[in-house]
């Protein structure tokens, strides 16, 4: 990296032929910053391709991300109450918190969809699944927070780096147990229900091209 600009100040105190420039901790996160919009969009990108292939479908993945919005903002509220900033630490926690936060979502949508292949309605199948899933979402979310109590309250030597991790993570998983608990269902009966609008309207409009060739090939001859 080149070194910085002298400073008048700089000039006046330094011996001549010395500068300054960034080291360590402080020249990564010089070198990082403005990276936060990529970083996230790609672990999103990558989060969606893989719930494309876990449940073939194209749409019903948005469901599944949509609901880490709701992780993302407890995250950042809770840098916000602790005084936090939102540097290189917080931003691999709020990567880390996209996947712990999509889980919740990924466990109750898969029980859905499966109720809906046995025959039940949309809004059943969604209230079936997160009735089913409720309690080992929320185990495995208590869990999770309980071991980010010390992250949090963490003092001595690299306290402000374990901090900054350890708090976008719980803000994030408490945000996602307590409210996208209940945002989940809602996002997969809105999904589902346009994916099989989609597919009906496909359906239909399958026979009359066909038809349509059909009476054009007749019309030439």
């Amino acid at each position: 990296m080149r070194p910085h600009p002298v400073t008048p100040r700089a000039r006046a105190t330094l011996p001549h032929g010395y500068s300054y420039e960034w080291t360590g901790t402080a020249l990564q996160e010089k070198a990082a910053s403005g990276q936060t919009g990529s970083i996230l969009g790609l672990a999103i990108v990558f989060a969606y391709l893989f719930l494309v292939g876990l449940y073939e479908s194209w749409t019903i993945p948005v469901a599944a991300l949509l609901s880490v919005i709701v992780g993302l903002f407890g995250a950042m509220t809770a840098l916000l109450v602790f005084g936090l900033d939102n540097n290189i630490y917080a931003q691999i926690g709020i990567v880390v918190l996209i996947a712990l936060a999509a889980k919740n979502a990924i466990l109750i949508i898969e029980f859905a969809m499966e109720q809906r292949r046995q025959g039940q309605e949309i809004v059943a199948a969604a209230i079936e699944a997160a009735r089913l899933r409720f309690r080992a979402v929320m185990m495995t979310s208590f869990a999770f927070i309980a071991g980010l109590v010390p992250l949090v309250i963490a003092s001595g030597a690299g306290a402000a780096t374990i901090r900054a991790v350890g708090t976008a993570v719980f803000g994030g998983m408490v945000a996602a147990s307590f409210l996208g608990i209940f945002v989940i269902p809602g996002l997969y009966v809105l999904f589902q229900t346009l994916r099989e609008r989609v597919k009906r309207i496909s359906k239909r409009q399958g026979p009359m091209v066909a038809e349509h060739h059909e009476i054009s090939g007749k019309a030439a001859e």
